[in-house]
């Protein structure tokens, strides 16, 4: 695939291969791993414009950032047009260079609320919650789906009204609400947005190697593509796509996310972080999974440290090369 700079208002990015938000792991330390081996844009994890709004401790812990942070990119959930202005422009969201709107999540709970891509069914509301976050003077983004369901899909006309009402850039995963996360993504739906909108259009789902990246660059034409679960299980997709080359192993990229995170959260946070990384990264490693018990196990930073070395510390290639698939 072809990796160029996206520019977003004042903001270059410096590839076009971006990081899903994803609750539960895109928290500070798993972002600036991902900015060093090639992404050009990350976003926090989730976070309730609700929760922020009553100030909810757990909530702004997802907001944790440095100045090292070179582009801050918070993703906002909301459905209340006033909240979602409210928030975007408070002291709690002041660091954030880039706002991105959540209007995509299909879990119940999310769409029941009318939130998420439940926006989607309502673009009088959502085009509000647009205009009030770019009242903030941030760089706004959206991130939404093809659809709610496969029988009525209508991402070309989702994608022009999110222009309309100021969007700088728009994400669409390939897929509608009702296919959650499974099923092939529907190309021509993100191939049609992106005719039909000037802004960059950013395509998500069912990228699990380079090469489907490749094919869903090809076969849609956008900007650039949005990595999910793939970034976790082999974090140096980033690389491999835009060859910037990482001399370091699996194993010392997990031992400075280990040093980083307890550096800045507390133990509980650290290990429990660390084992769902590390337990993605393990996943197609050949004789890993006899230590997948020991892993959860782990009590202590001592403890995970030794886990990490018998699972990954073994490997001959400590190396990673651009255009070789890491195993």
């Amino acid at each position: 695939m072809e990796i160029r700079k996206i520019r977003l208002g004042g903001l270059l990015l410096s590839s076009n291969v971006l990081m899903a938000p994803l609750a539960g792991y895109t928290c500070y330390p798993f972002r600036m791993l991902a900015y060093e081996l090639g992404a050009g844009l990350c976003f926090t994890e989730m976070v309730s414009a609700n929760a922020l709004k009553y100030e909810d401790r757990a909530t702004k812990r997802l907001l944790l950032t440095t100045e090292k942070e070179q582009i801050k990119a918070v993703q906002l959930l909301g459905g209340i047009p006033a909240v979602m202005e409210e928030m975007a422009k408070s002291e709690l969201l002041k660091d954030a260079d880039i706002i991105d709107i959540n209007m995509g999540c299909p879990v119940p709970n999310v769409f029941k609320s009318g939130e998420g891509s439940a926006l989607m069914l309502d673009q009088k509301r959502a085009a509000a919650i647009i205009r009030g976050c770019k009242k903030s003077g941030k760089i706004v983004t959206v991130k939404c789906r093809t659809g709610v369901r496969e029988d009525k899909m209508f991402a070309a006309e989702f994608a022009r009204m999110c222009e309309d009402a100021g969007a700088d850039m728009i994400t669409i995963h390939g897929r509608s609400r009702s296919m959650m996360y499974d099923g092939v993504p529907y190309y021509s739906e993100i191939e049609q947005a992106k005719a039909a909108v000037s802004i960059p259009v950013i395509a998500n789902g069912g990228i699990f190697s380079a090469e489907d990246a490749r094919r869903m660059m090809e076969r849609t034409g956008a900007d650039g593509v949005m990595i999910a679960r793939y970034g976790l299980e082999n974090p140096f997709i980033f690389g491999e796509l835009t060859k910037k080359v990482c001399e370091k192993s699996a194993y010392q990229l997990l031992s400075e996310q280990l040093l980083l995170t307890s550096s800045l959260y507390q133990e509980t946070f650290t290990l429990l972080y660390m084992r769902k990384l590390a337990a993605y990264m393990m996943k197609k490693r050949k004789g890993t999974k006899r230590y997948k018990q020991r892993l959860y196990q782990s009590g202590s930073m001592e403890e995970l440290q030794k886990v990490l070395w018998l699972i990954f510390g073994q490997d001959n290639e400590s190396a990673y090369q651009p255009g070789k698939e890491v195993r």
